[in-house]
């Protein structure tokens, strides 16, 4: 349904919908054309928790002082090195000065209430990187893109740079770039191979990323590259690289070899991370389909895995016609698609040549553009003989390996220790599998659990696991560098390491109160949920993480009410604080399917404590201007 003017109820009061009796405000929706319906509208007050704190920090008197709301700043808010300068700042954003009454700087209980709905101050978790960056790269997680240009789903929708723009705003800081031959005067083009989707210009990408890379955050971008290149093609490819972002490329150093450098080291540059160059084959000679993307254990593609699945499900693909013939013939060898000079580089062998591939002058800038290999800084190796091998501890190798989520899973029940002591050293990124064609994502906890830094979702889509994905990564102030918990990068006295799996005992419990919501009549139409009379909104409340902390819970329904007070209260315990994530969702509840009404996810180990105003966001992730809640967390 289309949202309507936010404006509609504040500037339109004498709208026929919405009559004024005295003090009182209506609501009147017409039944079959011919009556009309009324409905009192409740103007939203300070629940009866505020109304007890403006008294204790009061001293039982009508105004709360400047000292007053410091101290329940420090003693009830748990807010860290605030001043009596903060204090007077905040108050000043909630006090009229034209207000007849104001004789000095005072909060009333309800400017106080007022203070407590500003989300860029009151929100539910810190704003600003707190993190220590100064550990090298493995120690994080890392927020990561997968085929980052596209516009939709993995079979036939546009490539473009804007999808790449949208992301880095948002703070991705991993984007993968597919690139294969083109006609175009670059020669160079991203797209999805094998598939019907459009594509854009290898130059538009970089471009974009050059521009935007490091407006939400300053620390480092990793461009993932997929190549499906000739040895000339990337040649072209490293001038393009080095000639669009100058200075703010990172040239690999010798002391990469051993151990990655730090977010902190890394701050403002960009870093490309791929498979080594290999001796090319001429396609005419190669007898075997190889594939076009990291896929460790499955001799498909990811893109013929989509293709396969779309021819199978009658190829009901949005955005463009797509006949069974059509994707059938996408799974053709890449050197009949591609002519007889494409030269396959997707070979499972690795490089061990290393001894020339880093700069041994860490200060080294070149003045031209250096050989494709040279611009490696994080190099990008494939399972050979299957994923448990390529786990194996390679020492001299600060390395890059990338994972289907199949494997990641089968992995994880089979030898997930394994996993969770390769990450300690190394990077692991898992993918989506290529059935996923409509770009939806797996659950990323169970990478998380086992230390993986780099979980590659499809950020146009939307969807569970995309929410615990910005959920996540609103930690650390956004910046899309998170530090893993110690836990994940320790081992025991006997080697061992975290098993997500282990009975453990409750380390915290926490403790979440719904209060309120409000904002609904000023993001939606008043029929958006009903046509006949005002919303019946409940909150669903669900933790994620380790199996012994999942849980769900929701609040009655309010039923005719477009500001829904709650006061109820639940009870989380947990075992591993550090993984979990809640989930808010209010729905509006119908005899037929509930509606939705907003979402957020919140990481449990960056939550503030205290009463605070938690603003929801649509599905795709975005934020509601006026929808929030307003919630009290507390850790007992």
């Amino acid at each position: 349904m289309q949202t309507h003017n936010p404006h509609m109820y504040q500037d339109d009061e004498n709208r026929d919908q919405k009559k004024k009796t005295g003090n009182e405000k209506y609501s009147y929706y017409k039944m079959f054309g011919y009556f009309n319906r009324k409905f009192k509208i409740n103007e939203l007050g300070p629940p009866d928790d505020v109304i007890d704190v403006f008294k204790l920090y009061s001293k039982d008197e009508s105004e709360m002082l400047p000292d007053g709301f410091l101290r329940f700043l420090i003693e009830f808010q748990g807010e860290e090195r605030v001043t009596i300068q903060d204090v007077e700042r905040f108050m000043g954003r909630v006090i009229d000065p034209a207000r007849s009454d104001l004789t000095r700087c005072a909060f009333t209980v309800n400017d106080l209430f007022q203070y407590l709905l500003l989300d860029d101050i009151n929100g539910p978790i810190k704003t600003e990187a707190h993190h220590d960056m100064t550990a090298p790269l493995q120690h994080y997680f890392i927020y990561t893109g997968h085929n980052s240009y596209l516009t939709g789903n993995q079979l036939s929708s546009d490539s473009s740079e804007k999808p790449i723009i949208k992301a880095l705003q948002k703070g991705v800081r991993g984007i993968e770039l597919d690139l294969w031959p083109s006609n175009t005067k670059d020669g160079i083009n991203v797209l999805h191979g094998r598939t019907l989707t459009t594509p854009v210009t290898l130059h538009k990408c970089l471009k974009s990323i050059k521009e935007h890379a490091f407006e939400k955050s300053p620390y480092p971008v990793m461009i993932t590259l997929e190549d499906h290149l000739t040895p000339s093609l990337q040649a072209k490819v490293a001038e393009m690289v080095t000639s669009t972002f100058g200075d703010m490329l990172y040239y690999p150093k010798e002391s990469d070899k051993e151990q990655f450098p730090s977010p902190e080291a890394l701050k403002n540059q960009i870093i490309l991370s791929t498979k080594q160059p290999k001796e090319y084959l001429q396609s005419k000679n190669v007898d075997k389909e190889r594939s076009s993307d990291d896929e460790p254990e499955d001799q498909r593609s990811n893109s013929d895995e989509a293709a396969a699945a779309a021819t199978n499900e009658g190829c009901t693909v949005s955005n463009r016609d797509c006949t069974k013939e059509a994707c059938s013939s996408t799974t053709q060898p890449l050197s009949k698609i591609l002519g007889a000079g494409y030269e396959d580089n997707d070979d499972d062998s690795d490089d061990d040549d290393d001894d020339d591939d880093y700069i041994e002058d860490e200060n080294y800038r070149p003045q031209k553009a250096l050989e494709y290999k040279h611009l490696i800084a994080i190099r990008a190796y494939k399972p050979k003989n299957g994923t448990r091998n390529a786990l194996r501890d390679d020492p001299g190798k600060a390395k890059r390996l990338s994972v289907s989520e199949q494997a990641l899973e089968k992995a994880a029940n089979d030898y997930g220790d394994e996993i969770v002591r390769f990450t300690q050293k190394y990077i692991l990124r898992v993918f989506p599998k290529g059935t996923r064609v409509t770009s939806t994502n797996f659950k990323p906890l169970t990478a998380w659990m086992h230390g993986a830094q780099m979980v590659a979702f499809n950020m146009q889509g939307y969807g569970r696991s995309l929410w615990m994905m910005h959920g996540m990564f609103r930690s650390n102030g956004g910046c899309g560098y998170i530090r893993k918990p110690a836990f994940l990068m320790g081992r025991g006295p006997n080697d061992e390491v975290f098993d997500p799996k282990a009975e453990l005992p409750v380390k915290k419990t926490l403790k979440v109160k719904v209060y309120m919501g409000d904002g609904w009549r000023l993001d939606f139409s008043q029929t958006h949920f009903d046509s006949y009379s005002p919303p019946d909104f409940y909150t669903k409340i669900y933790m994620a993480g380790v199996s012994a902390d999942v849980a769900k819970k929701r609040t009655k329904v309010i039923g005719d009410d477009w500001t829904p007070v709650w006061n109820e209260e639940f009870t989380f315990p947990l075992t591993v604080p550090e993984l979990a994530l809640l989930g808010i969702v209010v729905q509006e509840y119908d005899v037929d399917s509930d509606d939705f009404a907003g979402q957020t996810c919140l990481p449990v180990a960056e939550l503030r404590p205290g009463i605070r105003v938690v603003p929801l966001y649509n599905k795709k992730g975005e934020k509601y201007k006026y929808v929030k809640l307003l919630m009290r967390f507390s850790f007992v």
